[in-house]
C-alpha cells in the first residue's frame, strides 16, 4: 500500500485546479460541455478520450497558475462507448440478456450472508442460461420446425416458396427415392441447423470482440486501504473492490458455457427427432445404439455446462487475471463436436421417415417456460430473506427488483421467440390452413399480451389522474414561493406540471411491481392452458361459453397482430439504427442505462461501459494529481454522476484527499440507491461521503432523474444543496429580462449555485493536509 501511494503522490508540482467533467446519458460533444467551439484531445482514442479547451492545452500545467476565473475545465466524453459505429444496431438482439443480467446487480444489501447472496447470483445466472436456450431453440423453431420439417415436408407449401424446392420429399404416389437426395427428414434439418447455428456463432462473436474490447482494460492496481475501502460483508459497496471492474475471466468461461448451451440446443433439436424414429419397434439396432449413446452424450455435456454455470462467479476482491483457457476452448469445441455427430447421425438414411405435424420437441418450450418460473419464484424467496434482514423502507419493491426485472427479461424473450415463429408461419403459409404452425405455447402467450396491456393502461390512466390531482396541489405551493408577484396562471400551471410529471420516476416501482404480477399470472395460465389443453386458446375455448369464447378469439387475434406489429418495429428500428446516428444515439440512451453494470450473469449481453470509462477516470485523476499537486473537482451530471462516484470508490486515499465531487441532475439515490441497494444504498453512499474529500449535490424538483442523495454527517456539511430555483425566475426581471426557460433534467450549470459550490469544494480541498477534513463549522466558514 505504501508503494502504492508514493507511486501516485509524486514529486510536489505548482498546484494548479482541474474540473473533469463526464456527461450523461445520450452524449454530447466536448465542445458542448466546455463551452468553446475550439477543443483538443488531451488523452484517449476515437471511442473515449479527454478534451480540453485549445487555449488550456496550449500551456503546460508545469507552468503554474493561469489567469482566469475558476479551474481548468476537461471534458471526458465516452458516449462512443454505447452508439459509436452502425454494429451497436446488433445490440438490439440482445435486449432481454441485458434485462436479465440487470437483476443480478439489483440484490438486496446482505452484509454477513455470504451464502445467500451466492445462491441469489447462482439463480440468476441459471436464469440467464435458460435464456440463451430459449433464443437459439426459437431458431430452431423457425428453421428447423416451420421451414425444414414442415414446409418443405408439404407440396402445397413447397409450392408457394419455391426456394424450398431442393428439400421437398417425392409426391405421394411417386416410386420410392424419386425425392431429391436432401429430401429425406433428417437431411433437411441438418441444412436447416446452419441458421440457429449461425445465430450462436454470431451471439459468441459479439461477445468475443466487446470482451477484448471492453473487459480487457484494466483498473488503476492500487491496493484497498482497510482504514478506508469497505471490505466484503461490511459497511460501503463492492465498487470499491479492486477486482469489481475487470471481469474478464468470469464473462470469457460464462461465455463458452452459454456458447456451448447454444449448440447443445441445435444438436438436440436435429438429434432428437431421428433418435425417435430409431427408438420404434422394429427400428434399426444400430442406429438404435447410436441414438442412445448420442442423447447419453448431450445430457452429459449439458451437465457440464450447467456446473460451469454454477461455479461461484466473480472475483472481486482483486484483479483475476487468469482466463481458464483449457474450459474455454474445449467446451464450446466439444459441444460443436457433438452438433456435427448429431447432423452426421440424424442425416443418415432411414427409409420410410416422413415428417408430419409438428418436430417432436415441442414440449420444450413449456419446460423451458416451467424452469424460468421457479427459478424466478425460488429468486423471489431469496430476495426477500435478504430485504428482512437489513430492511431499506427506500429500496424498490421492497428487495424484490431483482426478480421482476428477471422475469420480465425471460417474458421479453418469450414474446420475441413466439413473435419471430408466428410472423415466419404467417409468412410460410398466409391462408394459415397448410402447417401445423409454431407451438401452441407460443400462442398462448402471445394472448396474454392484450390483458397486460389492459392492465397497463388502466395503471396509467390512475396515474394520470394522480398526477392531475398533484399538479393542482404543485400550483399552490408556486404561488406561495412567489410572494408579491403578479400571477401568470398558465405559467403556474406549467411549473406545477413539471413538477408533478417529474414525480412520475418515483411510482417506477409500482407500475414495475404491477406489470410483473400480471405477466406472472398470465404467464402461469399460458402455460397451464397450453399443457392442458394442446390447442390453441380459440381452439380450447370452442366449446365455452360465447362470451369466454368471444375474449379467447380476440386475445389470440390482438396478441398475434401485436406481437407481428412488435417484430415488425423491431426489425425496423434496427434497420434505421444501423444506418443513422441519430437513432443510435437513441438506443445508445438505453444502453447508458442498462449496460453500466459488468457481465455477471449473461455473456451476451451489451458489454459493460464503465469497465472501460471508470479505468480511464481513474487513472487520469490519479496521473494528473501526482504530476501537478493540484486539486480536482470530479463533476458529473446524470449518469456521469454514476460514472463519477463509481471512479472515486476506484482511487487510492492519496488522491481521494486532493478529489471532490460535485454532482447534479443525479439518480444516484433516486434511481440507483431503491433498484441497486447492495452498491448504492444508503450505507454505500455514506461511505462515498466519507471516503471522498468532499462532495456537494445539485438537484431541481423539476428534474425527473435527479434528486437528493440523503446522505448527512455530523461532522462534514451535509451533500445536498437545497433545490435550485426551476425556472430561476418567475416572471420577467432586470437580471432575466426574457421568461426563463424550465430546464427539468438539463443545463444545471447555467445556475449561479453551481460556479459557487464549485468554489466552495475547491475552497475546502486541503492540499497540503489530504487526509485530514475540516470541521462543520470551520469547513461552512470557508464555503461561504
Amino acid at each position: 500500500m505504501e508503494r502504492a501511494q508514493e507511486r501516485l503522490a509524486g514529486p510536489a508540482e505548482p498546484e494548479i485546479d482541474l474540473e473533469l467533467l463526464v456527461h450523461g446519458v445520450g452524449g454530447t460533444t466536448p465542445e458542448k460541455m466546455l463551452g468553446d467551439p475550439r477543443t483538443v484531445r488531451v488523452t484517449g482514442d476515437e471511442t473515449a478520450a479527454v478534451f480540453r479547451r485549445a487555449d488550456d492545452a496550449e500551456a503546460a500545467p508545469e507552468d503554474g497558475p493561469h489567469p482566469r476565473r475558476g479551474p481548468v475545465r476537461e471534458a471526458y466524453v465516452w458516449c462512443n462507448l454505447t452508439s459509436g459505429d452502425a454494429s451497436r444496431a446488433l445490440w438490439l438482439l440482445l435486449l432481454p440478456f441485458m434485462v436479465v443480467n440487470l437483476a443480478h446487480w439489483m440484490r438486496p444489501a446482505a452484509p454477513g450472508r455470504p451464502r445467500a447472496v451466492r445462491l441469489y447470483g447462482l439463480l440468476v445466472r441459471l436464469a440467464a442460461l435458460t435464456l440463451t436456450v430459449l433464443l437459439v431453440a426459437a431458431a430452431c423453431e423457425v428453421a428447423l420446425d416451420l421451414v425444414a420439417w414442415q414446409c418443405a415436408g408439404t407440396p402445397a407449401c413447397v409450392r408457394r416458396n419455391s426456394w424450398l424446392g431442393f428439400l421437398a420429399p417425392a409426391d405421394p404416389g411417386a416410386p420410392a427415392g424419386s425425392g431429391g437426395w436432401w429430401s429425406a427428414p433428417g437431411r433437411r434439418l441438418a441444412v436447416a441447423a446452419a441458421l440457429p447455428t449461425a445465430a450462436t456463432g454470431l451471439l459468441w462473436y459479439l461477445s468475443h470482440r466487446t470482451w477484448s474490447a471492453y473487459e480487457s482494460h484494466r483498473p488503476l492496481s492500487v491496493d484497498p486501504d482497510p482504514d478506508t475501502d469497505p471490505e466484503p460483508g461490511t459497511h460501503g459497496s463492492a465498487l470499491a473492490r479492486p477486482g469489481f471492474w475487470y471481469g474478464r475471466r468470469l464473462v470469457a468461461r460464462l461465455r463458452a458455457a452459454h456458447t456451448a448451451a447454444g449448440l447443445l440446443t441445435v444438436a438436440t433439436a436435429v438429434a432428437v427427432p431421428a433418435a425417435r424414429f430409431d427408438h420404434r419397434t422394429g427400428g434399426p439396432p444400430a442406429l438404435d445404439v447410436l441414438g442412445r449413446l448420442l442423447t447419453a452424450a448431450l445430457l452429459v455435456c449439458g451437465a457440464v455446462v450447467v456446473g460451469v454455470v454454477c461455479r461461484r462467479g466473480r472475483s472481486e476482491n482483486r484483479l483475476d487475471q487468469r482466463l481458464d483457457q483449457h474450459l474455454v476452448r474445449s467446451l464450446p469445441l466439444a459441444a460443436l463436436g457433438l452438433l456435427l455427430l448429431g447432423l452426421l447421425y440424424a442425416g443418415w438414411s432411414r427409409p420410410g421417415w416422413q415428417s408430419t405435424g409438428r418436430l417432436p420437441g415441442d414440449p420444450a418450450f413449456g419446460a423451458l417456460m416451467l424452469a424460468q418460473g421457479v427459478l424466478v419464484i425460488a429468486l423471489g424467496g431469496v430476495a426477500r430473506g435478504l430485504h428482512r434482514r437489513r430492511p431499506d423502507p427506500r429500496a424498490g419493491m421492497r428487495g424484490l427488483g431483482g426478480p421482476a426485472v428477471a422475469l420480465l427479461a425471460c417474458a421479453l424473450g418469450g414474446v420475441m421467440s413466439g413473435g419471430v415463429a408466428q410472423r415466419v408461419a404467417d409468412w410460410l403459409d398466409g391462408t394459415r390452413t397448410l402447417l401445423a404452425g409454431p407451438p401452441v405455447l407460443l400462442t398462448w402467450q402471445a394472448s396474454a399480451i392484450p390483458p397486460i396491456l389492459a392492465v397497463l393502461l388502466v395503471l396509467v390512466a390512475l396515474l394520470a389522474a394522480r398526477t392531475a390531482r398533484l399538479a393542482r396541489t404543485e400550483r399552490d405551493r408556486v404561488r406561495h414561493e412567489h410572494p408579491g408577484e403578479p400571477e401568470d396562471p398558465s405559467r403556474t400551471r406549467a411549473i406545477a406540471h413539471a413538477r408533478a410529471m417529474a414525480g412520475l420516476t418515483d411510482k417506477v416501482p409500482v407500475i414495475v411491481g404491477v406489470l410483473t404480477a400480471a405477466t406472472l399470472l398470465l404467464g402461469t395460465a399460458a402455460l397451464a392452458g397450453a399443457l392442458a389443453t394442446g390447442k390453441t386458446p380459440d381452439g380450447a375455448a370452442h366449446r365455452t361459453h360465447h362470451v369466454v369464447r368471444a375474449v379467447a378469439e380476440t386475445s389470440q387475434a390482438l396478441g398475434s397482430w401485436l406481437v407481428g406489429l412488435g417484430f415488425l418495429l423491431f426489425v425496423t428500428w434496427g434497420r434505421r439504427a444501423y444506418k443513422d446516428a441519430s437513432a443510435r444515439r437513441t438506443i445508445g440512451i438505453l444502453w447508458d442505462v442498462g449496460t453500466f453494470w459488468p457481465r455477471a450473469a449473461h455473456p451476451f449481453a451489451p458489454p459493460c461501459y464503465a469497465e472501460r470509462a471508470v479505468p480511464d477516470l481513474t487513472w487520469r485523476m490519479a496521473t494528473w494529481t501526482r504530476r501537478t499537486g493540484g486539486r480536482l473537482v470530479l463533476s458529473g451530471h446524470s449518469q456521469g454522476s454514476v460514472l463519477a462516484a463509481a471512479a472515486a470508490w476506484q482511487l487510492p486515499p492519496s488522491v481521494r484527499g486532493r478529489v471532490a465531487l460535485l454532482t447534479y441532475g443525479s439518480p444516484l439515490e433516486r434511481l440507483y440507491g431503491r433498484w441497486f441497494p447492495a452498491h448504492f444504498g444508503p450505507r454505500a453512499l455514506a461511505a462515498l461521503h466519507h471516503d471522498i474529500a468532499c462532495w456537494r449535490n445539485l438537484y431541481r424538483r423539476t428534474d425527473p432523474i435527479g434528486g437528493p442523495v440523503r446522505v448527512t454527517d455530523d461532522t462534514t456539511p451535509d451533500v445536498d444543496h437545497e433545490p435550485l430555483p426551476d425556472p430561476r425566475a418567475y416572471g420577467r426581471t432586470p437580471d432575466d429580462p426574457l421568461p426563463a426557460p424550465i430546464l427539468g433534467h438539463s443545463d444545471y450549470q447555467s445556475d449561479p449555485a453551481f460556479t459557487r459550490e464549485r468554489a466552495h469544494l475547491l475552497t475546502r480541498l486541503r492540499p497540503d493536509l489530504p487526509g485530514q477534513r475540516p470541521e462543520p463549522a470551520q469547513g461552512r466558514a470557508e464555503a461561504d
